[in-house]
């Protein structure tokens, strides 16, 4: 069965993480530095957020796929394929812009994914009964 929305957002997804990885390529080239952070904030940073959006994607994207299988609306897989990749955009602007610190964007961005991988949780065991009301 074609996944078309999965598909979408596995792709927007597969690009933002080329950004974050261009990031730390980018400040890698720029401070020489070839593994780890050395001593640099921004490198440290930037690793974390390519890290973190790795460590959350697989989960995120499997569960979009499994819900677009067990046949939950497109316009439902759309808002929570989008709120995905606005969350991940706003931890990253936020981590960064925050240097590993507290910002708004970090709060929210992982709020939102916590709250998306939540729902997603819960709109894939209610394909099971195990919904509201177990």
């Amino acid at each position: 069965m074609p996944l078309p929305v999965t598909a979408l957002y596995l792709s927007l997804s597969a690009l933002l993480m080329l950004v974050f990885a261009w990031g730390v390529v980018r400040l890698r080239r720029s401070e020489k530095i070839g593994l780890g952070a050395g001593h640099s904030k921004a490198l440290e940073v930037a690793i974390r957020v390519h890290g973190n959006f790795l460590e959350y994607a697989p989960m995120v994207l499997l569960l979009l796929a499994c819900a677009e299988l067990n046949g939950l609306s497109p316009l439902y897989l759309h808002v929570l394929g989008a709120s995905w990749l606005i969350a991940r955009i706003l931890h990253g602007i936020g981590l960064t812009q925050g240097r590993g610190g507290y910002h708004a964007g970090r709060f929210y961005g992982t709020l939102l994914t916590w709250i998306l991988v939540l729902v997603l949780a819960l709109i894939n065991l209610a394909q099971w009964g195990f919904g509201p009301g177990w």
